[in-house]
């Protein structure tokens, strides 16, 4: 993930939200998310090895205004295809 867009993420920390992984395909890099709140459902893609290390039901964060997800600590620049 680019410094700046850690900076506009760390500035806006009230744009995460919760969610829940539905799939995880780690040979196309697609991961399907449900978000806790309002139970959307998002597909997102992660070219960095993001989807390896997910499996269904795992936690994780989403920025959507910055495209960032966040698998515990770490940050993955994410591209919303939904």
């Amino acid at each position: 993930m680019h410094r700046v867009q850690a900076r506009l993420v760390a500035a806006t920390p009230g744009e995460w939200v919760d969610a829940i992984v539905l799939s995880a395909d780690a040979a196309s890099g697609s991961i399907r998310i449900r978000t806790f709140e309002e139970g959307h459902e998002v597909s997102l893609w992660n070219g960095a090895g993001g989807a390896a290390e997910l499996r269904a039901g795992d936690p994780v964060a989403l920025h959507e205004r910055h495209h960032v997800l966040a698998i515990g600590s770490t940050r993955y620049n994410a591209l919303l295809e939904s």
